[in-house]
């Protein structure tokens, strides 16, 4: 971090490649979310989904990412996600983060995870010790 942290800072954006069924499959057993939905053709399609979609744990995951590559991991306080919307397999998802408060050497980074056709599917809220 080279720059002070105020009201406004973005974080780089974690621009992503497309979620690929191998992905979801490594996530499902390094998670242990087994969830046929996530990567079985036939039950996505029984719930009446075009396809299977990514676990909404792994977008979480690529936001941790988001965090850690802006500030070192002892520094995150505490964050939580709401998921908004699914993210289908091969989507590029991007993770974005803006500084909305700080206060007492604590910045408040409000979160989101877009696909490239502007679906917000996480949104969420992290504190991070910046001082």
């Amino acid at each position: 971090m080279n720059a002070p942290v105020a009201v406004g800072t973005t974080l780089p954006p974690l621009r992503l490649p497309p979620i690929s069924r191998t992905t979801l499959a490594l996530f499902a057993g390094a998670s242990g979310d087994t969830n046929p939905i996530h990567v079985d053709l036939d039950v996505a399609r029984s719930a009446g989904l075009d396809d299977v979609f990514a676990h909404g744990m792994l977008s979480m995951a690529y936001l941790g990412r988001l965090l850690t590559r802006w500030m070192p991991q002892g520094r995150l306080r505490s964050w939580r996600v709401r998921f908004t919307a699914i993210t289908p397999v091969l989507a590029s998802p991007c993770c974005e983060g803006v500084v909305t408060a700080v206060d007492d050497g604590v910045a408040t980074v409000e979160l989101s995870v877009r696909l490239e056709d502007g679906t917000t599917t996480l949104r969420g809220t992290a504190l991070v010790k910046i001082t």
